[in-house]
């Protein structure tokens, strides 16, 4: 979400699926789609069919690769060199979209003075601070502006370690008190503009350095390249797509931002057939950070208090108000969830209740709250849709977890393994945890499945759609809306007498849903109304442009207002295609204003007239003065092309005409971001946090920014380059297994299809390593060892790295010791080193080792990974992490 947000100014897709049909070019990384999002697939299909080249870029040959046009492999985690390599033929080349480049992007911005580039610092942008190990941001920023950090990021001044992850979403000042950055070159040559400093960036990314650094042939990397330039412009158009296999790296952000850069170069966002298509991991994922499970932001991207005092409500805002675009109004949407969250209670006099809302402070995410369970500082856990036990980062240490906790709440369909990691372990069997010494009291609430509750699903394109209950849920089995509502009730009931301060945040919140059945089971229409939100009369509001400030609106999640318009559930709307545009936009409905192509504006030329008939999408139609098109117009729909902000616009009154990227303060498209990413205004090329290579660029090996945990004995690393741990190992996923398991491996039907884990290993490796086909094979790494069957394919193929051949290994990660399938689960072998945007896990590209035969059982498993560990740390000269009973495991949030 941070690097499409920071890019454009929204974390969702920039496009939809049907709209892939249109592209000339599909570049699919980081996702085999095919089997992955099967049903969306169909859409790059079409696309062949229609002529279109389809590309993916993948470690692993697979189903995807064998339904594209080509097929090039990389070793797992040089996706930014690879990329890195396309921005340069690019601009070496002058194949960039010009007009778009200068008139929609930030490329011919001029930049600070002060700032240098990890060209000249060896790895490291300027603002390096080595003790803190954090940037100081303030060098990145534009020429001639003050520092102004985005959204969420401005209570007590300026803080630059703050300026960071999903609160970057939106809001972003750039520094700019006003709309237009203060300098810029049109011609883009002058030596700071952002143009001159890109192209010096990446002007070592050369196909020769793509080659040996990601093991590919240069001319594969050259038709990839060659592809995307040819189908852009004007008349074509070429599409990225990605998913999980981007995100799960310790430079996640950075490498999605490449992919941003790229597309903005060559003009494909906002325009059909292009932009970036974000597949979720699964049916709701979009939503559960739309309306979020995350810490460190409120409904809608507002951000979250933190625990500073900032002097109330109008401060607040005043910090989290950009002054240009629609985060200009941030002011309304906060107010106006306020007013949806405690109604009546929340008055101009009281600040809307604005101090009722929880203070966050620097770091409160899932893997540091782990590591405070780890120190017993955590008394209760409640899990729903997740398994952490064998689905999050280094398994072990989520299990040990859990065993310090007073109380653990699990919701799900089966007892899956963090339900019963108290009696049924990795730990158990080896000795490590004892049932019998376990305080945990482990309530487990079984849930009801999509098919018995009402609701909506958020999906990967930003569409809500509505599912309706089919059969009622069984015995004492309970929606997670049922589950909420009622907890919430009773703790309203609790404190309903109580004069104590503290509880009135309680006693004040709107909690009153109309409930049906025997169950008293929520309207989940009702929910979705709130979410939508009402005028003082209560009208159902149309739209976001309708929210106010002054208390008079009401609204749950300012982007999902709209989706009950006219007192309707438009996410129920189900209108076949034949009936309409293939943008579908009476089919469910689509956050913000039911947009399906994002950033639309840019689909015309500055003008307002299409690029190309071929490429028409939205234009404006000068005799009835307004934007139309086959889309919800994103823009000001009276706004003409030529419109240009007075000197005191604010807000979205503050954007030109003819910029495109409306959530921006600028109105521009980010090729550099001055602010909102902790690790650099630009992606570069660093190695996992676990690699067998040297960084070819920099003495930096590895991204410095990087959340690591040296002082936690129970997350120990590999060393670099360790001959005891020499493979390159990636995880990935499978049509027939969801996630960790908790809904396929308990179903016959999927657990026949895919019986058993595996491991994937090319030919090659199985010769050096005595590894056959269909018999066991043990992988460990520092964390733990766990046993597979052993697929020999040439699938999964060596890559030669500066002259060296390298092997890569891929583990599915679906695995468990529950269900009617077991077996190891591959995230016992990860780690807990971080993307410092996000809190996101590098699983996507680390070290092993794999020999033939069975794990160790019982108390030999942790001795013999323990042995590994101090063999490969005595060969590199260092010491091996202690156990943790005699180590003081202070935890490291850096």
């Amino acid at each position: 979400m941070p690097s499409l947000g920071t890019s454009f100014g929204r974390g969702g897709a920039t496009t939809f699926q049907q709209d892939l049909m249109n592209a000339d070019c599909v570049t699919i990384m980081g996702s085999n789609m095919a089997e992955n999002h099967p049903v969306g697939f169909q859409w790059v299909m079409e696309a062949r069919e229609r002529g279109a080249e389809v590309q993916h870029i993948d470690p692993r040959f697979t189903r995807t690769s064998a339904m594209a046009t080509r097929h090039v492999g990389i070793r797992a985690g040089s996706d930014i060199a690879f990329l890195g390599g396309v921005v340069n033929y690019i601009l070496e080349h002058d194949r960039w979209f010009d007009e778009y480049v200068k008139r929609y992007t930030n490329a011919p911005v001029i930049v600070s003075e002060d700032f240098s580039d990890t060209e000249d610092n060896d790895g490291l942008f300027s603002g390096w601070d080595p003790e803190q190990a954090q940037y100081d941001v303030t060098t990145w920023q534009y020429a001639g502006t003050k520092v102004h950090a985005a959204a969420g990021q401005r209570e007590k001044g300026f803080s630059p370690s703050r300026v960071k992850g999903e609160q970057s979403h939106g809001g972003h000042g750039g520094g700019l008190s006003h709309g237009n950055p203060p300098e810029t070159d049109d011609t883009l040559q002058h030596p700071r503009c952002v143009f001159q400093i890109l192209k010096r960036h990446y002007a070592r990314y050369t196909p020769e350095f793509v080659a040996d650094a990601c093991g590919c042939t240069v001319e594969e990397f050259l038709a990839v390249a060659e592809s995307l330039c040819k189908n852009s412009g004007p008349e074509r158009t070429g599409a990225f797509v990605y998913a999980v296999g981007w995100t799960q790296h310790t430079v996640g952000v950075q490498l999605i931002r490449t992919a941003a850069i790229i597309q903005l170069l060559l003009g494909n966002i906002g325009r059909p057939g292009g932009g970036i298509m974000a597949l979720r991991g699964h049916a709701s994922i979009q939503g559960s950070t739309d309306i979020p499970t995350l810490y460190n932001i409120l409904p809608g991207y507002l951000t979250m208090p933190h625990v500073e005092h900032y002097g109330g409500l109008d401060a607040y805002i005043d910090m989290t108000t950009a002054p240009g675009g629609w985060w200009g109004n941030a002011d309304a949407y906060m107010v106006s969830l306020l007013k949806a969250w405690w109604g009546a209670a929340a008055t101009p006099e009281n600040d809307f209740c604005f101090s009722y809302l929880p203070r966050i402070d620097d770091d409160n995410s899932n893997y540091w709250t782990v590591q405070q369970m780890l120190k017993g500082k955590v008394k209760g856990y409640i899990v729903a849709g997740e398994n952490p036990a064998v689905g999050s980062a280094n398994g072990k240490a989520n299990r040990l977890a859990l065993a310090k906790l007073d109380w653990l709440v699990v919701r799900d369909f089966v007892e899956i393994e963090t339900a019963a990691f108290w009696h049924d372990s990795p730990e158990v069997e080896s000795g490590e945890l004892k049932p019998e010494e376990i305080a945990t009291e482990v309530f487990f609430m079984p849930a009801a499945t999509h098919l018995e509750k009402d609701g909506s699903f958020t999906n990967t394109q930003r569409l809500l759609q509505w599912h309706f209950k089919a059969v009622e849920p069984k015995d004492d089995c309970r929606s997670e809306l049922w589950f909420y509502y009622h907890l919430g009730k009773k703790i309203k009931e609790r404190v309903a007498e109580s004069q104590d301060p503290r509880d009135l945040p309680i006693l004040d919140l709107t909690w009153r849903y109309p409930t049906s059945g025997e169950i008293e089971e929520p309207s989940a229409d009702s929910v979705l109304a709130e979410i939508n939100g009402w005028d003082s009369t209560g009208e159902a509001l149309a739209g976001y442009k309708l929210l106010k400030a002054d208390g008079s609106t009401s609204c749950g999640c300012w982007i999902y207002c709209g989706a009950f318009a006219e007192d309707k559930n438009q996410a129920a709307r189900k209108v076949p295609h034949w009936d309409q545009s293939y943008a579908a936009l009476e089919w469910g409905w689509a956050w913000p204003a039911n947009r399906r192509l994002l950033y639309n504006r840019a689909s015309a030329n500055p003008d307002g007239e299409p690029w190309s008939e071929r490429k028409r999408y939205v234009w404006w139609n000068a005799d009835e003065e307004k934007w139309t098109g086959r889309d919800t117009p994103d823009f000001d729909a009276e706004k003409k092309p030529d419109y240009v902000p007075p000197d005191d616009a604010k807000g979205p009154e503050a954007i030109r005409g003819d910029h495109p990227f409306v959530m921006q303060a600028d109105g521009l498209g980010w090729i550099y971001a001055p602010q909102g990413i902790v690790d650099g205004p630009l992606p570069t090329h660093y190695e996992p946090h676990e690699s067998p290579f040297l960084n070819p660029l920099y003495r930096q090996q590895s991204n410095p920014r990087r959340q690591k945990n040296p002082d936690l004995a129970e997350d120990p690393y590999n060393p670099p380059g360790s001959d005891v741990y020499p493979y390159v190992l990636t995880t990935y996923r499978l049509t027939e297994h969801h996630t960790a398991g908790g809904m396929s491996r308990f179903t016959p039907y999927l657990a026949e299809l895919q019986p058993q884990m595996f491991v994937e290993v090319h030919p090659d490796l199985a010769r050096e390593r005595g590894l056959k086909h269909g018999e066991w094979a043990t992988i460990s790494t520092a964390r733990s060892a766990i046993e597979a069957r052993v697929m020999v394919t040439d699938r999964m193929r060596p890559v030669k790295i500066d002259g060296t051949v390298r092997q890569q290994v891929g583990l599915p990660y679906h695995w468990g010791q529950r269900g009617l399938t077991t077996g190891g689960a591959a995230n016992d072998l990860t780690h807990m080193a971080l993307d410092p945007n996000v809190h996101i896990q590098e699983v996507k590209a680390l070290t092993c080792d794999i020999r033939p035969g069975r794990r160790p059982r019982g108390a030999r498993l942790p001795d013999f990974v323990a042995e590994q560990r101090e063999i490969a740390h005595a060969d590199n000269g260092a010491a091996p992490p202690q156990p943790a009973e005699t180590k003081d495991t202070t935890v490291s949030k850096r």
